[in-house]
């Protein structure tokens, strides 16, 4: 199977993002080549546009207090389970008490980094990381590895308090859908009413069909085509009776 999640607001597009952009980090962070480096400190530039265009702090600090709150209220549901409600809210004191800590404007440490930032308009030219554009990241790269590794570190850390907040709020979303199986005849579907609005939508389908779904959705309709994979792009809509399941996630 193959699952596409699809984010129906900005916020949450911006949060899956940011999550795409930390695991890259992640993986090629912990790897040893220069190249796997730069791609590292090019992921957490990204991380930094993104971060910079909204008040990101503050949507985060104001959704973790919604959701502690909402939470609180299942104490006295028998359906849920108190150790596993426990253990989400203790994260959500912390991380939150962690982002209130948090100092000046996410990012402000890489601002202020003339070096990085240096760096930063360089790399946004199309081939603009030659050797003879930047010599002194070039000679940072031939550093040690274990140098970059505690180079990237040092600057990726101030972001973990954010990380951690979009962390649980994903989590809670994802945790939050309800799962339905569908039928698109002839590659379309179609359905309106408040029952299919949602925050972000959770497309799966056999990985074994030749085509990709194409989404658009708001809270009054869902339409999905899907259509044929082709390297050349084209505007044809699968012929066939799709099977799929959709899981609507909403906080």
């Amino acid at each position: 199977m193959i699952s596409y999640e699809h984010p129906l607001n900005e916020r949450i597009r911006t949060l899956l993002r940011l999550e795409n952009l930390f695991s890259r980090i992640d993986f090629f962070s912990n790897k040893d080549s220069a190249i796997e480096h730069h791609i590292s400190l090019i992921a957490l530039f990204e991380i930094l546009e993104i971060t910079s265009r909204a008040d990101i702090k503050s949507d985060l600090l104001q959704e973790l207090e919604r959701q502690k709150q909402a939470l609180e209220m299942l104490r006295k549901n028998p359906n849920v389970s108190e150790t596993v409600l426990d253990e989400v809210l203790t994260s959500i004191k912390i991380t939150f008490r962690e982002m209130l800590d948090f100092p000046g404007k996410v990012g402000e440490h890489l601002r202020e980094n003339e070096w990085l930032m240096s760096i930063k308009q360089r790399t946004s030219i199309p081939g603009g990381g030659c050797v003879f554009d930047l010599p002194s990241y070039h000679y940072w790269l031939n550093l040690d590895s274990s140098q970059r590794h505690k180079d990237i570190q040092t600057w990726l850390t101030p972001f973990l308090p954010i990380r951690n907040a979009f962390g649980i709020v994903l989590f809670l979303l994802r945790k939050s859908g309800r799962t339905g199986k569908f039928v698109a005849n002839q590659g379309v579907f179609q359905q309106t009413g408040a029952a299919f609005s949602a925050h972000m939508l959770r497309l799966t389908v056999n990985s074994d069909l030749p085509c990709i779904p194409e989404i658009s959705a708001n809270k009054y309709a869902l339409n999905i085509r899907f259509v044929p994979f082709q390297y050349e792009q084209r505007n044809k809509t699968y012929e066939g009776d799709v099977d799929f399941e959709i899981t609507f996630c909403n906080l």
